[in-house]
This record gives C-alpha cells, sequence and structure tokens, in this order.
C-alpha cells in the first residue's frame, strides 16, 4: 500500500458526499458529465487575501499558465496586480480580463508577431535575450509605439529544494547576470519603457527557509543589476515557487514567516532600489487547491491479486496527477470515493484510466472505501496545469469539462 497526499483542509473534514463550492459532487457530475474538472473560486480568493496579509505592499501577479479557464480568469482578475502570460493566445485571453498596463509576456522563442502584439496592446514584454530586446525596439519603431520592456534574469543562484530549478545554470530562460545590465542600457538607449526584471529561480518549493534565502539573494542581485545600469527598476518581480502539498509528508507552505522575513529584507534593501515596487507572481499556489477532477468508476476488476477501478477519465485530462508531468518518482495525489467522505479505507486498490496505456494511472495502491462501477472518484489539487497541461487529443477520447461553482 502507497500514501497519498494530504487531502486539502477545505475538502478534509467532509462527511459522506463531497462538495465543492456548496455543490455535491455526484449533482456536478450529472450537471456537466464525467469526467469533469470543477473549480471554486472562494478558495482562489481566500489564498489571495492570506497573500495579502502576509506581503503587504507587494503585488500579486497570476501567472496564468497554471489555469487559463475564463470563467476563473475573471474572477481571479480584479483580485491580482497583474496577469503573467506565455504566449499570444494566453494575451489575448489576459486581455479580457485585464488591462494591459497590468501584463507581462514572458517565455522564450517568440515570434514577431507575438512581439508586435504585445507592444500593440501595451503590455509589458520580459525579454529573454539581447535580441529579442533588438527586435522589439524595431517593431516599436515600425508601429509608432514605445515598446514596454523588462529584463528577464537568469540568475546566478537558485531555488533550493523546487520542483523546477530556473536558476544557476545555463537556461534558454532569461538573460544570464553577468549580461543582464548591458541590455536593460541597450533597452533604454533605444528609447523603451524599461519596467525593471523578472527574476524567477524555481518553481514548486516547499521549502521555508531555501525561499526566504533565495528571495534576500533576489534582492541583492537586483540591486546590484541596478546599479550596473545605473538605473532603478520600476518594479522587480521576485517570481514565484510556492509549492502546494502534493504528495505524503509535504508540509503545506509557511507563507507568513516568508512574508516576515521578505519584510525584514525590504526594509533594509539597497538604496537603488528605494523608489522600486515589487512583485511576486504565483500559479499554482492560488489555484491547485481551487480545483477538484471528477471521474466515474465505469469497472472494478481483479488481476493477479490487484484492485483495479476503472474510471471514464485519465492522464489525457490529469496529466500531473498520473506521474508524468515533471515528477521523478511516481506518488499519488490526495483522492477520494466522492460519495464516501470522512469513511474509513477498507481495501487497497489502483485507480486506473481508461487510456490504452500503462502510465495511466491515477492512484497507485492506495488504500480507499469500497467502490464500485458508478461511483465518483475526486482526485484533489487539480486546479492547476490540468486540462490546458495535459495531452487530451491522445486516443480520440472526449474532452472534460469544467464549470466553476460558489458564485451567485
Amino acid at each position: 500500500m502507497k500514501p497519498m497526499g494530504p487531502i486539502p483542509p477545505e475538502f478534509a473534514g467532509q462527511q459522506g458526499m463531497l462538495t465543492i463550492g456548496g455543490r455535491a459532487a455526484d449533482d456536478l457530475v450529472a450537471e456537466a458529465g464525467s469526467p469533469c474538472f470543477v473549480y471554486d473560486p472562494a478558495i482562489v480568493a481566500a489564498r489571495v487575501a492570506r497573500f495579502r496579509a502576509a506581503l503587504p505592499g507587494v503585488d500579486l501577479h497570476y501567472a496564468m499558465k497554471a489555469n487559463p479557464f475564463p470563467p476563473l480568469l475573471a474572477a481571479i482578475a480584479p483580485l491580482v496586480d497583474g496577469i503573467d502570460v506565455a504566449s499570444a493566445g494566453e494575451l489575448a485571453l489576459a486581455l479580457t480580463a485585464k488591462a494591459a498596463a497590468s501584463i507581462s509576456f514572458a517565455g522564450p522563442g517568440k515570434r514577431d508577431a507575438e512581439l508586435e502584439a504585445a507592444i500593440a496592446a501595451g503590455a509589458t514584454l520580459n525579454v529573454e535575450s539581447a535580441n529579442e530586446a533588438r527586435r522589439a525596439l524595431a517593431i516599436g519603431d515600425r508601429l509608432g509605439r514605445t515598446p514596454r520592456l523588462a529584463v528577464r534574469v537568469n540568475p546566478d543562484l537558485e531555488l533550493k529544494g523546487s520542483g523546477m530549478k530556473m536558476g544557476g545554470r545555463p537556461s534558454p530562460f532569461g538573460i544570464d547576470a553577468e549580461q543582464a545590465a548591458e541590455v536593460v542600457r541597450l533597452i533604454v538607449a533605444g528609447g523603451a519603457d524599461w519596467r525593471g526584471f523578472h527574476i524567477f529561480a524555481g518553481s514548486q518549493a516547499l521549502d521555508v527557509a531555501a525561499i526566504i534565502e533565495t528571495q534576500a539573494a533576489t534582492l541583492a542581485l537586483a540591486a546590484r543589476l541596478a546599479e550596473e545600469a545605473g538605473a532603478t527598476p520600476p518594479l522587480v518581480n521576485l517570481g514565484g515557487g510556492f509549492g502546494v502539498s502534493y504528495f505524503a509528508g509535504d508540509v503545506a507552505l509557511d507563507v507568513e514567516r516568508i512574508g516576515a522575513a521578505l519584510a525584514e529584507a525590504l526594509a533594509t534593501r539597497a538604496a537603488i532600489l528605494a523608489d522600486a515596487r515589487f512583485a511576486i507572481e504565483l500559479g499554482r499556489w492560488l489555484v491547485a487547491e481551487a480545483g477538484v477532477y471528477l471521474t466515474r468508476l465505469v469497472d472494478r476488476k481483479e488481476s493477479r491479486g490487484e484492485t483495479f477501478l476503472v474510471v471514464d477519465g485519465g492522464l489525457h485530462h490529469q496529466l500531473a496527477a498520473s506521474g508524468n508531468f515533471g515528477t521523478v518518482v511516481r506518488r499519488n495525489y490526495p483522492l477520494a470515493v466522492a460519495g464516501r467522505m470522512g469513511e474509513a479505507a477498507s481495501e487497497e486498490v489502483s485507480v486506473v484510466g481508461c487510456l490504452c496505456t500503462p502510465l495511466d494511472r491515477l492512484g497507485d495502491r492506495v488504500a480507499l472505501p469500497p467502490a464500485a462501477p458508478g461511483d465518483v472518484i475526486a482526485i484533489f489539487l487539480a486546479g492547476a496545469y490540468g486540462v490546458t497541461a495535459s495531452p487530451a487529443a491522445f486516443l480520440g477520447h472526449p474532452p472534460a469539462a469544467e464549470l466553476m461553482v460558489g458564485l451567485s
């Protein structure tokens, strides 16, 4: 038997039928069909409120790659200070929810058409190379528009313990710290509106001490680069990296401790950063716990002493839960029999999807209450990197529905 991650606190204490945003899981499946993703924006709003209380004076940006579902994006946009996008498609969607001046566009390999769309709209481009900065300046000249350009820095540091390290090594992302000031001078000399630095060292970190250390080092790096460039950055995006508790043994992040340490670091920051604003960019920490993936059990079978619960969903909708989205060792997300919340687990089962591949395993030898065909299985922490991060077209199965609950 293998352990599961902890069920998020918003759902962990429920008894009987699982409810999401006040709606019963079986009713939601009857309405939307199975499988489906269900999002509760009240959970996101509570996350935002917690961030505001813990980190007053620090801007909050939403990394919409975590979940771009339009109704959810529309609910989040008024609560945050900015939206960070990584494609022209995301940019177009973000513009339906937020003013262009509050949108930033990162990512290597931006096509000229994408640079043009961002400049024409008035969004900030986080340039990833000196060549991209030159291209943006040339496009701005051609359009007769002043481009808003920030420099994404490949820092000479990494976020220890992060699930995905984004600094301290050769990278297609950002401009090496040793070259960043030169690119700032190029941008300023070219007549662009320099918007500051974007410094991202890693993601999915649960080590509070490592996050605190990285934020302090990022502030020092921003000050050093500003001194080299001879200009105060209007904004320093400190990245994000706040992790969530997907797996057994994970401990929820102490954001209040992070906030206290950052406040102390900001209070003693270098003089050249005195007039800069600071932002933290978060995706999964804001939305992961707000989503539940519901999928109906279609078959129950025994094979060589193992019990398999076969559901009508799978990795084509929720790749991350199958362990095939950046996970080195396959571990179990929290899941439950939706109609038996709070019941004691009495059998060991593997929850598998409907795809013709052994990779399609959503729960590996987990302990659950008895389940039969027709029951609904709930997979938690499905609000981030679900639908749009999964191979929906694989084997031609229909897409999962998405719906938002809890709003009048």
